[in-house]
């Protein structure tokens, strides 16, 4: 009998950028993701099961990544990506061998072999379709895979309901039109949760909280952050010192729900609990495996001899230097060497199972029960930034596969078999910086949300003007709805927040405003003119996720709900 189980959560996302250009910021961040993330994730995956190995993990697929990552036009430009890497890094080959540069010619190669092992698992081990790679795992129990909103909205601070329930069905329709089943558990957006509560217009009204929406979709988990569970200090992803009003969360008058079941006494991340008035569980991300990978000072990845993310080529673009030590300048890195890397990860993962060994054995001494240790991060870390990231967790999954106490387990496998004993109710929160919606509702950002609620009512108002529609008029307002979802993904204001690419988001999201304006003007107009019909068809060609998305999920849905309270508070 295991003491105690261990889950990865892996949280995959990027924004809509299908064509909508290349490098720094544009399509090419699908294709470096794929390169240094996704496939090698998939090898790493099924090189485990054919050394013997059963790996088990939660992976998160957003339905807008879902949806570029099967796209006919992305896999074209992704092998393309790769025939220009490959080229590119052949020339530092030659470059390398005419300066007689022979460290440098070494990590050439070592690249030029790197990338064309990709393109090979590409083409012929997954037959160019990585979606349908992933499913293969999920029917054989490798990997639960959980969904998304539809573009990753940030739902609380989403106006209306009717977003919420949009955004939902869109991408869980995507996520059973991929993958033949319907989804189990889900990642909120940012581990954004909002509670319910009753909000004040002329008289009050009922807002159901988010696992409400949840329930009544058959999603049975969802994850949040520590200290929603703990309470306490924040550390890792969401420490950080937010002052003014736009740290804080909105005041809305509560609810006391009605529920029986026990209530939640301890509160540890080590069992998930039933959010209050559902059967819908929580699981709180555990803090101190969290910590091995999140913090800069402590955390693996920020190792000297590991690949420097930062520092490239300037002619080629190939990440050639190492980290090198604390705080060294670009400037005065050392070149990097790929062999004491991965040891250095071997060496690690050892250290990272035998942290989760000694968690779920204090905890079962504790308990005499079997506790779970949930640890959640962004795929994208693995690889992309970290390099040798992936090396790493299956290095890792291959430890605990043969660890006597620790089990290997998905998140769904678990409540299957150790169902949750309490309740609790969790506040409005977030695993953005400061735990509340700083980072997508700020002074720098304070302008979108005017046009996206805009937005998101005047969808509401077409949907009861014309509830059946037919032709152009529904090819129309199926694309409005795509645009609706898209200007209201939580990447721009993101991007915006973090300086990243503050430019690029703005542009696109007002793109999407437009977009989504213009068709529904033509809708009003009652004609499609020559010109209209023009650009609905260059709108189509450039935004065309979820190709069922039906613009009626988006109808008026205020005051629709009965709260289940005992009083409000």
């Amino acid at each position: 009998m295991k003491k105690g189980y261990f889950c990865f959560v892996l949280h995959s996302h990027l924004p809509y950028v299908r064509k909508a250009g290349r490098w720094p910021h544009g399509e090419e961040m699908v294709h470096e993701a794929l390169a240094e993330t996704y496939i090698p994730l998939l090898d790493a995956l099924y090189d485990l099961k054919q050394d013997g190995f059963a790996p088990k993990l939660t992976l998160g697929l957003t339905p807008i990544l879902i949806e570029q990552l099967s796209d006919k036009a992305v896999k074209e430009h992704f092998e393309l990506y790769l025939l220009e890497r490959l080229e590119t890094v052949q020339e530092d080959v030659e470059r390398y061998e005419r300066e007689q540069h022979g460290h440098l010619l070494y990590l050439a190669r070592f690249y030029r072999d790197w990338y064309r092992h990709i393109l090979e698992s590409f083409q012929e081990r997954y037959k160019r379709d990585v979606v349908k790679a992933f499913g293969r795992l999920l029917r054989d129990g490798n990997v639960d895979i959980i969904t998304s909103a539809a573009t990753h909205c940030y739902l609380p601070l989403a106006e209306r309901d009717s977003t919420i329930y949009g955004q939902l069905k869109t991408g869980i329709e995507s996520y059973r039109r991929h993958f033949g089943q319907s989804p189990r558990g889900i990642w909120l957006p940012e581990c954004g949760y909002r509670p319910g509560y009753f909000k004040e217009n002329g008289k009050a009204y009922y807002k159901p909280g988010l696992e409400e929406f949840l329930a009544d979709f058959n999603l049975q988990y969802f994850f949040t952050d520590t200290h929603v569970i703990q309470g306490g200090e924040l550390i890792g992803k969401v420490a950080g010192d937010v002052a003014g009003p736009y740290g804080g969360l909105p005041n809305r008058k509560l609810v006391t729900k009605v529920d029986k079941r026990p209530k939640a006494k301890d509160r540890t991340t080590f069992r998930p609990y039933y959010v209050e008035s559902t059967k819908v569980a929580v699981f709180g991300r555990d803090a101190r495996t969290g910590l091995q990978v999140w913090s800069a000072a402590h955390g693996y990845p920020g190792d000297f001899v590991y690949r420097e993310f930062h520092r490239k080529d300037s002619a080629s673009g190939m990440q050639y230097w190492k980290v090198t030590g604390a705080g060294t300048d670009l400037g005065d890195k050392e070149f990097y060497d790929p062999a004491p890397a991965l040891e250095t990860a071997r060496h690690h993962a050892q250290h990272f199972a035998h942290l989760v060994q000694g968690l779920v054995n204090g905890y079962y001494t504790r308990k005499e029960s079997p506790g779970i240790v949930v640890s959640a991060y962004d795929t994208e870390l693995f690889g992309h930034w970290w390099f040798e990231g992936v090396y790493w967790l299956k290095e890792v999954l291959r430890n605990l596969c043969q660890n006597e106490d620790v089990g290997l387990t998905t998140a769904y496998d678990y409540i299957k078999s150790y169902p949750p004993q309490e309740v609790l109710s969790i506040p409005e929160s977030s695993w953005g910086l400061g735990g509340g919606h700083w980072t997508w509702s700020n002074p720098g950002t304070e302008w979108m949300w005017p046009l996206i609620h805009a937005a998101e009512r005047r969808m509401e108002q077409v949907v009861e003007r014309y509830p059946d529609s037919s032709g152009d008029q529904l090819a129309l307002l199926n694309q409005a709805a795509r645009e609706l979802v898209l200007l209201e993904s939580s990447d721009w204001p993101f991007l915006i927040s973090t300086g990243q690419a503050k430019e690029y988001a703005t542009g696109r999201f007002q793109q999407h405003v437009a977009r989504f304006n213009h068709l529904l003007s033509i809708v009003e107009a009652g004609q499609v003119s020559s010109e209209d019909a023009r650009f609905l068809h260059t709108t189509v060609d450039l935004d065309n996720p979820f190709p069922t998305i039906d613009y009626r999920a988006f109808k008026e849905r205020e005051q629709a709900a009965t709260p289940p309270v005992a009083a409000a508070r």
